[in-house]
């Protein structure tokens, strides 16, 4: 996302002639995207975006249950 986000800025300096970027080569300009789908396609390949995502779920999933613990009146079990 960060490599998206620096290629639509630098587009935008480019774009208007903006700083230092108004001299910069088309080519350096455009060079985030396709870093940007290299580490997606890495991220996809190894599990990364995956491992997050269910990483993500089963944190919701523990807060979820330590909350009905807590409103029933009994002590969480969660390591810490």
């Amino acid at each position: 996302m960060f490599f998206l986000i620096v290629g639509i800025g630098l587009i935008f300096l480019k774009y208007f002639a903006v700083g230092f970027v108004a001299d910069l080569s088309w080519w350096w300009v455009l060079s985030p995207f396709p870093m940007a789908m290299a580490w997606w396609a890495w991220a996809d390949a190894t599990g990364y975006t995956k491992r997050k995502a269910m990483e993500k779920m089963d944190k919701r999933k523990q807060d979820r249950l330590d909350r009905q613990r807590e409103a029933l009146g009994i002590k969480s079990k969660r390591r810490k």
